[in-house]
């Protein structure tokens, strides 16, 4: 009977993970345990005296830490919290979340209420923490909480703590709720030497590689029939007045160059310089990636996270945030090695296309046939470091130690 009852609430549990039933909990602050000593000094005193205003003084006392245990708990009770998450976070830059409490009550409102994630993981440098002063009945109130993010990933809040200690801070009141939301946490972006994206960018800004298109306004590319809607301003009138119908001018339009990112986490030991080396060449890639693609550059990422991934050199925010969604869940590991990820990118490494490597690794060379440019880059390589720079908050080292631990 008792097994079965115990298989019984595990299920509950099991099924009910986004929302489950609030567990109260009592604690008494240094002020409180300070008020209950001198309320039983008083209580001794007025035993061994047997004086009226003493006795008098000591119910007070007790009716007071009474009153305080009730409201305490009237305060958080019938509050309707819901987190508001941003869709991503950053390693190493502040971000805010935000919280809508909605109190429930029909007459009284709930004065000076605290919020606390319980369970960090390690993700952040604190654990989330928000204020609320006051929510009237029938009101919702947003507070916001801000967070510094250490380690890539994704991120699921589980766990948070409803806590007040009004109206006088003797006893602190709390309720314990879980409910599941998710955010991704991309890698640290740094930043990058201008001369290293120019260099980047000199593969195609030279040579054979700039071959001029239609459909542009850069340069004169010849000459075309004219159709109705287009541009009466681009009409050749010397060209069209010596008959056969109104002729218009074709422009050219240069492409700009292409990047293809290969990141390489292969992981070769279990040493914590080499899991530092890999999480400093994916936050290099990303930083890469967020300076190309601001100045309009497409991009292209290859990658292994379990399976192949694949992104063709595309520009545009909902293209950034998929290769960023892809760096940020990217785990390390032994399954890969370089010559599998430069096969896998071969289709596309193209003749305008500049192909960059971030891998771990010292001494990493590319093989194959040239296509277009190539740049190797090691991030134990010293240059590195020279080349990309975080702020001093981001610890590569976080996710080692979590792993180990």
């Amino acid at each position: 009977m008792f097994r079965r009852k115990r298989q019984n609430i595990k299920k509950s549990k099991h099924h009910n993970t986004s929302r489950s039933r609030l567990k109260p909990s009592l604690d008494f602050s240094v002020t409180g345990l300070i008020y209950c000593t001198m309320m039983m000094f008083i209580g001794l005193a007025a035993i061994n005296v047997q004086a009226n205003l003493l006795f008098g003084v000591f119910g007070l006392m007790i009716g007071v830490l009474l009153v305080s245990f009730l409201i305490s708990g009237l305060v958080i009770r019938k509050l309707k919290i819901e987190r508001v998450l941003p869709d991503q976070a950053v390693v190493g830059r502040r971000a805010m979340l935000y919280y809508n409490i909605t109190n429930q009550k029909r007459l009284w409102p709930s004065l000076s209420v605290t919020i606390t994630e319980t369970d960090c993981d390690g993700f952040f440098q604190r654990c989330p923490s928000a204020y609320l002063l006051h929510v009237a009945n029938k009101m919702t109130a947003t507070v916001p909480a801000e967070v510094l993010p250490r380690r890539r990933g994704v991120f699921e809040f589980d766990r948070y703590q409803c806590s007040t200690s009004f109206p006088f801070g003797f006893i602190k009141r709390a309720l314990s709720r879980r409910q599941k939301d998710g955010v991704v946490i991309l890698p640290a972006i740094g930043r990058m030497r201008r001369d290293l994206l120019q260099r980047f960018r000199s593969a195609e800004s030279v040579g054979d590689n700039v071959r001029p298109s239609s459909g542009g306004s850069d340069e004169f590319y010849g000459v075309k029939e004219y159709r109705p809607g287009e541009n009466p301003r681009l009409i050749y009138w010397k060209r069209s007045a010596r008959g056969g119908g109104l002729v218009t001018k074709e422009m050219t339009r240069v492409s700009p160059p292409r990047l293809l990112v290969l990141v390489d986490a292969q992981t070769r030991g279990r040493s914590r310089e080499e899991f530092v080396a890999i999480e400093r060449a994916i936050a290099s890639a990303a930083t890469l990636i967020d300076s190309a693609l601001e100045i309009g550059l497409p991009v292209g990422l290859v990658l292994f996270n379990e399976v192949w991934v694949s992104h063709t050199p595309n520009r545009g925010k909902q293209h950034r945030r998929s290769l960023m969604n892809e760096l940020a869940r990217m785990t390390p590991g032994p399954d890969h090695s370089l010559d599998d990820l430069l096969e896998k990118a071969r289709p596309l490494r193209k003749s305008d296309t500049t192909t960059v490597v971030f891998s771990p690794h010292a001494g990493v060379t590319l093989g194959g046939p040239a296509r277009g440019g190539q740049v190797t880059l090691s991030s134990r390589d010293p240059l590195h470091m020279r080349y990309f720079e975080f702020e001093p908050e981001v610890d590569f080292a976080l996710g080692w130690e979590e792993g180990r631990r």
